[in-house]
């Protein structure tokens, strides 16, 4: 599974990356293709009317490391970039996370110490 945290569209029967603007979505794939623009390297951007998606959802994957709740933010080499979800700083603190920002505790955990990963949609 890979980690996937942000906007995902449907738009004739395929799913994006995407990035919502009012009226308008902007679909997202990391290859050229046909009425896809390149704004960056194996970045191209298409923008279609809101009306025309048949499902946007907000993807995030979570799971639980060191008995505690995480949401997963990226991977990398067998890693998983974790972010605690549970709100109590000592708990973080004894966990041995690292304060990104006030009351934000993040840390890198190896993949395989991580259970119950899965993805929730809303």
């Amino acid at each position: 599974m890979t980690a996937r945290h942000g906007f995902y569209a449907h738009w004739r029967g395929t799913e994006y990356e995407a990035s919502p603007d009012g009226a308008r979505v902007r679909l997202y794939l990391g290859a050229p293709a046909e009425g896809f623009a390149e704004v960056a390297p194996a970045r191209y951007v298409r923008v279609v009317p809101a009306t025309e998606i048949d499902r946007l959802s907000y993807v995030s994957t979570v799971c639980t490391w060191r008995g505690e709740s995480f949401v997963v933010l990226g991977e990398h080499d067998g890693w998983l970039r974790v972010e605690y979800t549970g709100g109590k700083a000592p708990v973080a603190e004894a966990l041995g996370l690292e304060m990104f920002d006030r009351g934000v505790y993040q840390a890198w955990a190896p993949r395989g110490e991580v259970e119950d990963l899965r993805e929730e949609t809303v």
